[in-house]
């Protein structure tokens, strides 16, 4: 076990070096066309960044696929909140959040669900027709249009 984590860390440490080789290539090709230049502790700092961004996007692929495999193991082809709340389990603090945030967004779609059904029961009233003896304008606009 401990020879398979000193494997990653040596593939982790080789993977750095060639992040860092690389970004100090494009830095002297920067250098040279703008005539500047980056010093040794920049190039570090950038190497760094980019590292990290690439590592947080394979996070987020994982997460992808995760998510993706949760709605086909519930024979859905949607991911739905609880797919979410599925793969936030093992941090607390994150899984808390999700859930009141999910409970958020369940309450304001059932809001505007009953807005909706209310609009739709108002405006059904509305489209009736007056009949023969109704009169289109109200008794006290009556007296006003003489």
């Amino acid at each position: 076990m401990a020879e398979d984590e000193e494997r990653r860390v040596q593939r982790i440490q080789r993977l750095k070096a060639a992040v860092h080789y690389t970004v100090g290539g494009l830095c002297q090709d920067v250098a040279e066309d703008k005539e500047i230049q980056f010093s040794k502790q920049a190039i570090a700092a950038i190497s760094e960044i980019t590292f990290r961004q690439c590592e947080i996007l394979i996070s987020i692929k994982r997460f992808a696929k995760d998510l993706e495999m949760f709605a086909r193991h519930g024979k859905r082809s949607t991911i739905n909140v609880d797919d979410v709340k599925l793969i936030s389990r093992r941090s607390r603090s994150l899984h808390a959040h999700i859930s009141a945030y999910g409970e958020e967004i369940a309450s304001n779609n059932q809001e505007q669900k009953a807005k909706k059904k209310q609009k739709k029961s108002v405006s059904a009233g509305k489209g009736k027709r007056p009949s023969d003896g109704d009169s289109v304008v109200p008794d006290s606009e009556d007296q006003t249009m003489e």
